[in-house]
């Protein structure tokens, strides 16, 4: 009983079931990390944590709305760590689950041994981050900021749409202006963030216009 009760316990995010099962079976050959459940979306996702209240949350980026998430647990389970494993190792995707609040961002590519050891490297209170990733974040952030002025009003209010899934037909009736020129701004934003899709947008939008996105 004294040894459940010493495990690191963890639970699982991400919507694809083979890489939870790959998960799950590196970490049952450890005896001091217990996987305790699995969730494959962000709304069961919550309803696990805050039941389990895991000593460790392993969370998918690619998984829906993930960076919300992460501050959602944050803010309501504060107590469980959150690693971020992603198959997307990006500056800005870097920089924005750091400011989420996880203390660890890991590749898929990364080995077993790496994941375990940045498990126990949470759970005895320090930063799984290495120090090219701390680099790599202060550079982004500091080239997002330089971004962020190059918008104007219009933009900032399209980007508000953007993270609140409207496409461009709805940001046009929202706005009171034509699809043409609601398209028209999304484009010069995704150019002027030097991002390829909406869904960089929003992860930008996210750590920038957090405070302010309703």
């Amino acid at each position: 009983m004294s040894n459940v009760q010493s495990q690191i316990t963890v639970l699982l995010a991400d919507d694809h079931p083979t890489t939870r099962a790959g998960l799950r079976a590196i970490l049952s050959e450890t005896s001091d990390i217990r996987v305790v459940e699995e969730a494959e979306d962000s709304f069961q996702l919550e309803t696990l944590a805050a039941e389990l209240r895991p000593n460790i949350l392993i969370l998918d980026l690619a998984m829906p709305v993930s960076v919300k998430t992460a501050k959602w647990v944050r803010e309501h389970i504060p107590e469980t760590l959150i690693l971020v494993l992603t198959a997307h190792d990006h500056d800005a995707y870097l920089a924005s689950m750091m400011d989420a609040g996880a203390v660890g961002f890991l590749s898929k590519t990364e080995t077993g041994e790496r994941l375990i050891s940045a498990i126990r490297q949470a759970m005895n209170g320090a930063q799984a981050f290495t120090e090219d990733q701390f680099v790599r974040a202060n550079r982004w952030r500091q080239e997002a900021g330089k971004k962020l002025e190059k918008l104007t009003h219009r933009e900032g209010e399209v980007v508000r749409l953007i993270v609140k899934g409207y496409d461009n037909k709805q940001i046009a009736e929202k706005l009171n202006i034509t699809a043409k020129t609601a398209a028209f701004h999304v484009t010069n934003i995704l150019k002027k963030l030097d991002v390829k899709s909406r869904h960089e947008a929003i992860v930008w939008a996210h750590t920038y216009l957090s405070d302010n996105l309703e």
